[in-house]
């Protein structure tokens, strides 16, 4: 059963969308997105300034789209890690800043405005976030928008000046095809640096980045972070009976194994060796503690490798409801407890603090008496 949680949506086997391939795609999306703020408020800002300057004889329309725009981004940015499709959310908003390009020129006339081009500089980061799929869906509804404004405006005067279409239609064009070719090379050259390679997990510098945003975000929200740290039991046996390639299948199953229990926005990490920490966004201790116990069991029901049968100890903490996420303090906890876990026997999950009674109901009986070892706060 899924834990009846508001922030806690139905767990996705196929992560994978038309616009995100994979976690690692959507990782990148989520971290161009924090890159690419700050460009776009101030690209806001520069354009608000010069609709100002030239408001006593352009006009005022194209306050129509900008503060319109702006209003997309921030929604979806509110959005993000609360959806099982984040992806989604910022083409949406991709798609409804366009429209509203094509509806304040529209309203003030059509093809015979300037500013119909501007429907090109949303296309400028159509690559940074999406697939090959989502830029050739965003170049082709930009081009649908010039078309309808300037016949559905001034179809005769567009008739008479083809011009005033075919060279919006050309910038739309040339901005996608020459962006995708550079941010292709960018994130070929950034996905090596964070995407562990045995197992396509993300890595530990992917993790700092991720932590930081979770940080801010948690902070607005007020919405709890949990952390899980697994570690496989007796790894090394492995190596030393198997070999290191079956070691290697192993890791490789065992990540596959943790990835499809996740929801789109939980990000699974490889820390190194046979070590793995997950972020959970949206979920408190006891939600965190029921997703870890069913990682384990599922672990240990299916074989890896070369039909091996391993086991997984793992450590959960979490942050407070309303207060900011501070992931040193919530890895310390987690690190504690799986710590406390291996201790205990190995194939356990083991909760840094104490559960109320509350949350304790919630846990089957399996996981308290079975699974869950809940660690009693330690007094100096």
């Amino acid at each position: 059963m899924e834990p009846d949680h508001p922030s806690y949506p139905a767990r996705q086997a196929n992560r994978s969308s038309w616009l995100c391939r994979d976690d690692a795609d959507r990782e990148r999306m989520l971290d161009m997105e924090d890159r690419v703020r700050p460009c776009r408020q101030r690209a806001l800002g520069i354009l608000f300034v010069a609709i100002l300057a030239v408001g006593p004889w352009f006009g005022w329309w194209p306050l129509l789209f900008l503060i319109p725009s702006a209003g997309f981004f921030i929604a979806a940015d509110h959005f993000l890690t609360r959806v099982a499709r984040p992806e989604l959310v910022m083409f949406a908003a991709w798609i409804g800043s366009e429209v509203t390009i094509a509806g304040a020129v529209s309203l003030e006339g059509g093809a015979r405005v300037v500013a119909l081009s501007w429907l090109a500089i949303p296309v400028i980061t159509l690559s940074s976030r999406f697939s090959m799929r989502g830029v050739i869906a965003g170049v082709a509804i930009a081009s649908a928008l010039v078309l309808a404004v300037g016949f559905g405006a001034a179809p005769s005067a567009v008739l008479n000046s083809p011009d005033l279409v075919i060279a919006p239609l050309a910038l739309v064009l040339c901005v996608a095809v020459l962006s995708t070719p550079l941010m292709h090379s960018d994130i070929q050259h950034r996905s090596d640096a964070v995407i562990d390679q045995l197992t396509g997990m993300l890595n530990r510098t992917a993790l700092g980045a991720r932590t930081h945003e979770l940080a801010q975000q948690s902070g607005v929200t007020g919405e709890p972070v949990g952390v899980i740290i697994a570690d496989l039991d007796h790894f090394k046996r492995v190596n030393d009976t198997r070999g290191h390639a079956v070691g290697d299948m192993v890791l490789k199953d065992v990540a596959y194994l943790l990835r499809k229990q996740l929801r789109a926005f939980d990000l699974a990490y490889r820390l190194g060796g046979e070590e793995f920490l997950i972020l959970v966004p949206g979920s408190d201790i006891v939600h965190t503690a029921e997703l870890a116990d069913r990682l384990r069991e599922g672990i240990a029901a299916d074989p890896v490798g070369e039909g091996l049968t391993v086991t997984i100890s793992l450590g959960v903490g979490a942050s407070q409801q309303n207060e900011r996420f501070d992931y040193s303090a919530v890895f310390a906890d987690a690190d504690a407890a799986l710590y406390r876990a291996k201790r205990s026997g190995r194939n356990r999950v083991c909760v840094a603090s104490e559960l109320d009674d509350a949350a304790d109901a919630v846990l089957s009986v399996h996981q308290r008496e079975a699974a869950v070892d809940v660690l009693q706060p330690q007094t100096m």
